[in-house]
């Protein structure tokens, strides 16, 4: 058995952070010592990791909860696990196409800007740009 800042080290989570997945239910309530200090052991420990490598991942809390819930009932969660990858590297490569459409949008606002003068009132500035889009802005150009 261990303390919550033993348990923090071997799983890199802030122990606040333990103490919330506690509050919510994804970790069991822990066992206290006479003093009141919480306790832990190796099956907190393997769950807590789960749980961080899962985050790591971009799993929800709630995506989390729900695998646990299947292990909990001593059944395989892979087809549900298998189930979230997919549905994850499709929104993965949404968000790259929307960081992609980003960095052309900063790129053009960027090459822009480079011919434009500082101007405190932002009219005429690379400031202007950003507020009037960076279409509004080359079009007027």
């Amino acid at each position: 058995m261990f303390q919550i800042r033993e348990l923090s080290g071997r799983t890199n989570v802030p122990a606040r952070t333990i103490r919330y997945y506690e509050d919510i239910g994804l970790l069991e309530p822990a066992r206290r010592s006479a003093n009141g200090y919480r306790l832990y052991d190796g099956n907190d420990a393997e769950r807590l990791g789960f749980i961080h490598s899962a985050r790591t991942l971009d799993f929800s809390l709630t995506e989390i909860a729900q695998i646990l819930a299947v292990r909990d009932r001593h059944q395989p969660p892979c087809q549900h696990v298998m189930d979230l990858i997919r549905a994850h590297m499709h929104e993965v490569e949404i968000r790259m196409r929307e960081l992609q459409k980003l960095k052309r949008d900063l790129a053009a606002l960027y090459q822009a800007g480079q011919d434009l003068p500082e101007d405190v009132l932002m009219r005429a500035c690379v400031c202007h740009l950003i507020r009037v889009g960076v279409s509004g802005g080359a079009k007027g150009k």
